[in-house]
């Protein structure tokens, strides 16, 4: 469930051609004036700019992109993910020092953000651009009692939550592509990097890497053909506290169920975003150049492929897809 903050702003981002008036607020969220007060002061500070007039109510100007460690943990409605967390303006990658503090014993749910990587990195350490204030670049240390096996698992929850607060927030709908990309309209929208330290038996932690697009407005030539943006594809901007409040609210309900009842509903959720799923592709394993029809993901959140009548299993491994011209 949305927290109070998150509704307020979505309620007057709907509304920001017009005004509306405290009472009105107070009976669409259930608040009392004295509480819709308090939180507007509160969006105040945080740098949302409110024109008001007497008799008429507020109306939502322009809405900050500056996240901070305050605007983050205020009106985050979760237990253990985010209750502690550390902001940069500027940092190398988040990746790193995630790893660092939970070599150091950091907690499990420590969130590490920053506006701006210098250095931010993706799957198979490939460079991923990380413009200022424009995107969400962040990662959280988590210490699940799972073996290592289940790592794997961990990766697509990421992708299943993060596709369904894109959804929430914006009423687009992402394609996962195995394992680690969020599409839209077949473009790169967000990335996830996994990364566990642990014995054969136990896992001692594992760090948890995201970047999203979030208002970007513009690519470089290179990267304008393969990467989009939330903004880009919807001509909206968005409020970065909200979105990061949203994703942690939604990562740590859905984390619970997946460790008290196992991995069954992730899968049934990734189905619904699959990229390509049931379509017959071209890919590549390595050197080896297969065909064959994407059929789901397994328990243990292998790709599942039907070449031949047969079905194959990709663990791990980069693929290169290539749709198969009818």
């Amino acid at each position: 469930m949305a927290s109070t903050r998150e509704q307020l702003i979505t309620l007057l981002s709907s509304k920001s051609n017009t005004f509306v008036s405290g009472q009105w607020i107070s009976e669409q969220l259930n608040l009392s004036r004295t509480a819709v007060w308090k939180q507007i002061k509160q969006l105040k500070s945080d740098g949302y700019v409110f024109e008001a007039v007497p008799n008429k109510g507020y109306r939502l100007v322009t809405i900050p992109d500056k996240v901070s460690e305050n605007t983050l943990v205020w009106g985050l409605e979760t237990k253990w993910l985010g209750r502690e967390v550390e902001h940069y303006s500027s940092l190398d990658s988040t990746q790193t020092l995630a790893k660092k503090r939970a070599l150091e014993d950091g907690h499990h749910g420590l969130v590490v953000v920053a506006d701006k990587q210098n250095k931010g990195k993706g799957r198979l350490n490939r460079y991923w651009e990380s413009d200022h204030d424009q995107g969400v670049w962040m990662s959280f240390v988590l210490k699940p009692d799972l073996e290592p096996s289940h790592a794997p698992q961990l990766t697509l929850l990421t992708a299943v939550v993060l596709a369904e607060t894109i959804e929430s927030i914006s009423n687009v709908t992402p394609q996962i592509k195995w394992p680690n990309d969020l599409l839209l309209d077949g473009k790169k929208v967000a990335g996830i990097l996994t990364e566990m330290q642990g014995e054969q038996d136990q896992i001692h932690f594992v760090v948890i890497g995201l970047g999203l697009n979030l208002n970007q407005k513009n690519f470089s030539k290179q990267l304008s053909e393969i990467a989009t943006s939330l903004c880009q594809h919807t001509t909206h901007s968005y409020d970065k506290n909200a979105f990061i409040q949203a994703f942690l609210t939604h990562f740590e309900q859905a984390y619970d169920v997946f460790i008290q009842h196992g991995f069954d509903q992730v899968r049934n959720k990734w189905l619904t975003y699959g990229f390509r799923l049931n379509e017959t592709v071209s890919y590549q394993v390595g050197k080896k150049a297969k065909t064959g029809q994407i059929r789901g993901i397994t328990d243990q959140g292998a790709l599942i492929i039907e070449n031949d009548q047969k079905q194959e299993y990709i663990y791990s491994g980069e693929i290169d897809w290539f749709k198969e011209d009818k």
